[in-house]
């Protein structure tokens, strides 16, 4: 909020964040409406992704959907040929 900056990601990119303050507010600015049936994702820990979250996986909240998230390496996406 004080420094006003901004990421962007690109339509069918994976994001995702974890807040290591006590507050936080994320807000979302998108290009479309939610259409639930293009709703997807990839599971948090995945292994094979390898990220350092810098945080205790117990002291991590998922939502019960995105808890039912695949590995990347289950799903199909046109920019997996990327990595």
């Amino acid at each position: 909020g004080e420094n006003k900056k901004q990421l962007f990601i690109p339509t069918g990119f994976a994001h995702g964040f974890v807040v290591l303050s006590d507050y936080a507010i994320f807000s979302y600015k998108v290009d479309n409406i939610y259409a639930p049936d293009f709703d997807a994702g990839v599971i948090w820990n995945d292994k094979d992704l390898d990220i350092e979250w810098k945080a205790k996986e117990s002291d991590i909240f998922v939502s019960d959907k995105d808890q039912q998230l695949p590995l990347f390496s289950d799903i199909t996406s046109p920019f997996k040929f990327l990595l």
